[in-house]
């Protein structure tokens, strides 16, 4: 009887792992997860994964668990933005807890002892600058910043700057860079007919520029940042800025996980 009862229990347990194997969203997914002060944005595609940033801490663990398959434990890319702790902080425990085919990363500068340790895991680096161009299943990926010709003094303003672009739906992730990026990427033909706009520098003043904003004018912006943070971001100027375009604004201090989904 005991062994009727496991065999029972086991074939529950295998109907439902098929189940949820056949029920996969094939859509794509844009989350930018809750993480507090700071950047993590998981695309997903059915079981293919990209991984932007990890905030500043494991709670990028409790969104990657939340939304990718419980059996996937394998994450196609990772890219490092910019090396600020906000940003790589919660890598170390990705790499800890998923396999990584590649990371992808620019600028390897940092006085933080922590950053030592991501920066000495063996994995499968790939340098991410201006016109390299990385394609992960369906999801198409364009970089546009930085270029290999400039060196910023600003570690903001050589973060990379990543385009999306899925069927017609195109997404732009603008890591932590400035005004001065901004305007200098308001020029670029790449980005005309934006959807989703990922706010620069967690809606500091002194990220998105008019004239970015101006040239992409997206459906929706959305900012990562931490609820009643020192820093005061969103700043009201950013905000006000939107809200002038009729913009769509999504806040993951207001409504946490912030799931967008892209149909077929």
């Amino acid at each position: 009887m005991v062994y009727k009862s496991f065999r029972n229990i086991f074939v529950l347990i295998t109907i439902a792992v098929w189940i949820a194997v056949f029920t996969i969203d094939d859509n794509l997914h844009i989350i930018a997860c809750d993480v507090g002060q700071g950047d993590a944005i998981l695309i997903q595609k059915s079981n293919t994964q990209v991984l932007i940033d990890g905030g500043p801490n494991q709670k990028v663990l409790d969104c990657l668990g939340k939304y990718m398959p419980f059996w996937d434990r394998q994450i196609e890319l990772v890219i490092l933005t910019h090396p600020q702790e906000d940003h790589y902080g919660g890598l170390i425990n990705v790499f800890k807890n998923y396999k990584v085919d590649k990371f992808g990363e620019y600028n390897r500068d940092s006085s933080n002892v922590s950053y030592q340790v991501l920066r000495n895991i063996p994995t499968n680096r790939i340098k991410l600058t201006k016109g390299v161009k990385v394609r992960v299943g369906m999801i198409y990926l364009d970089m546009l910043w930085p270029s290999a010709q400039i060196q910023n003094i600003n570690t903001n303003d050589n973060g990379i700057v990543t385009l999306l672009k899925y069927g017609q739906f195109k997404a732009l992730f603008t890591a932590d860079v400035e005004n001065a990026v901004s305007d200098e990427l308001s020029v670029y033909s790449e980005i005309q007919n934006i959807n989703y706009l990922k706010v620069n520098h967690h809606g500091s003043k002194n990220g998105l520029s008019q004239k970015l904003l101006d040239a992409i004018d997206p459906d929706v912006a959305v900012i990562s940042v931490g609820a009643k943070n020192s820093y005061g971001h969103p700043h009201q100027e950013i905000l006000q800025m939107l809200k002038n375009k009729n913009i769509k604004i999504l806040r993951t201090d207001e409504m946490g996980d912030i799931d967008y989904e892209v149909k077929n």
